[in-house]
């Protein structure tokens, strides 16, 4: 039986909402890019900050929020709809730009990241499955694609705006006048203009097929270590969220230490951040070629662009391999994520990319302590050389376990499922 026209799924049936969703990921980026280039210098110079792992504090507290409600945005994305999980994490981030303004101490700063993490969990999370809702099965890797890229676009413009504000004027309050101006536009936007988008999903798993009723512990279990192929994704995406971690911590430190002006520092963070843009390419690559060879080939590149960064000098090099480490990231991000899309039946596909995003942005808290430790203990140059080393191993990882998922042409199949299937779908656990 063909589904209602009313359900038909294609990016260009939807292209109203679905631009709106990419225009909110993009304000979703502008948030989190906003803290890139001045939080970490804000922090040495203007709050007295000495330690570096203490610096590194701010992005614990995100990590370990952000990785957590990942797990749960996703079920409750099943629960109750896209909408209202997506407005939630918007009113969220109301507080915190004034917070980032008043701070009197490093600490609060901390709290605050508490709420920068819920909002990114709860935005991202939710833009990500309204657009997997409303794209057809065969342009899931463009869905995801656009989704990072211009999400991704948005933490490099945020992190350019800034830059410039702050070395225009000073490093606050003025850079976070701009982030209260994005965050009351998107609260607006996802109130009075988004549509709910949780009914497609419903739609395209209403199928019969005995892997849709899995209750939420088993798609846990399936997702972290119960699916070889699942597991490489997920320690792929907690590696790789140190490289995002030392772009938001220890490389503003270590330019600024080289002699960089807080400006220029914006401009090679961005250079960073904007060559996600190329995930708009990337994701639809993966639609044709698969998602196992972007994966590998990014996971290497992303390591090696890190590793050039401590051997050469010049800002010119700098900007030069922060963007190659970039175009690594852009291969591989959007990619690994399709993964659990791929794996996943329609009806836990929001719960399954949740524990994926739950052990991808760990890496954000592991990454912040671990670096932090390592530039206190011995020195940032050090951090670029651990994190690296981590990328390489890490994509040997992927090279030996990871099958391809690709719904056409991959070789991943599901591992039987251990008991009988239970009774109740995801959202019913």
């Amino acid at each position: 039986m063909s589904e209602p026209a009313t359900l038909k799924q294609g990016i260009r049936e939807h292209l109203g909402q679905f631009s709106l969703h990419v225009l909110l990921v993009f304000a979703t980026g502008l948030t989190i890019g906003s803290q890139r280039t001045v939080v970490p210098v804000l922090g040495e110079e203007v709050l007295g900050v000495e330690s570096l792992f203490v610096i590194g504090s701010f992005v614990v507290s995100f990590g370990i929020v952000k990785s957590i409600l990942n797990l749960y945005a996703g079920k409750w994305g099943e629960e109750y709809g896209r909408k209202p999980v997506l407005v939630a994490g918007w009113l969220t981030a109301l507080p915190l730009p004034v917070i980032l303004i008043v701070a009197p101490s490093w600490w609060w700063i901390v709290a605050g990241n508490l709420l920068l993490g819920i909002n990114q969990a709860l935005t991202w999370s939710m833009a990500i499955n309204a657009k997997i809702d409303l794209a057809s099965p065969d342009q899931r890797g463009l869905a995801v694609g656009i989704d990072e890229s211009f999400g991704y676009t948005g933490v490099a413009v945020g992190a350019w705006i800034t830059g410039v504000i702050a070395g225009i004027w000073n490093l606050r309050p003025e850079p976070f006048y701009f982030l209260a101006v994005v965050v009351v536009l998107a609260v607006l936007i996802s109130v009075f203009l988004i549509r709910e988008t949780v009914q497609y999903a419903q739609a395209e798993g209403d199928d019969g097929d005995h892997d849709a009723n899995l209750a939420f512990g088993e798609v846990l279990k399936r997702a972290t270590y119960g699916d070889r192929t699942l597991f490489a994704a997920a320690q792929a995406g907690h590696i790789e969220n140190f490289v995002d971690t030392l772009f938001w911590i220890a490389v503003p430190l270590y330019l600024v230490s080289q002699g960089l002006g807080i400006a220029a520092v914006g401009v090679v963070v961005g250079a960073h951040s904007a060559m996600y843009f190329l995930q708009i390419g990337t994701g639809g690559l993966a639609d044709r070629i698969g998602r196992r060879p972007p994966v590998i080939w990014g996971m290497f590149l992303a390591g090696g662009g890190v590793l050039g960064m401590v051997l050469v000098e010049g800002y010119l090099a700098w900007a030069a391999l922060a963007a190659a480490s970039g175009l690594g990231m852009a291969l591989l991000y959007p990619n690994l994520m399709t993964v659990p899309s791929d794996a996943a039946h329609p009806t836990w596909r929001s719960a399954g990319m949740g524990v994926y995003r739950m052990w991808r942005d760990s890496g954000y808290a592991v990454g912040a302590i671990a670096i932090g430790l390592t530039m206190q203990f011995a020195s940032i140059e050090t951090a670029f050389y651990m994190t690296a080393l981590l990328m390489f191993l890490s994509g040997a990882v992927v090279y030996i376990w990871m099958e391809e998922t690709h719904p056409e042409f991959g070789t991943h199949e599901p591992p039987a499922p251990a008991t009988e299937p239970a009774t109740g779908a995801v959202a019913e656990d």
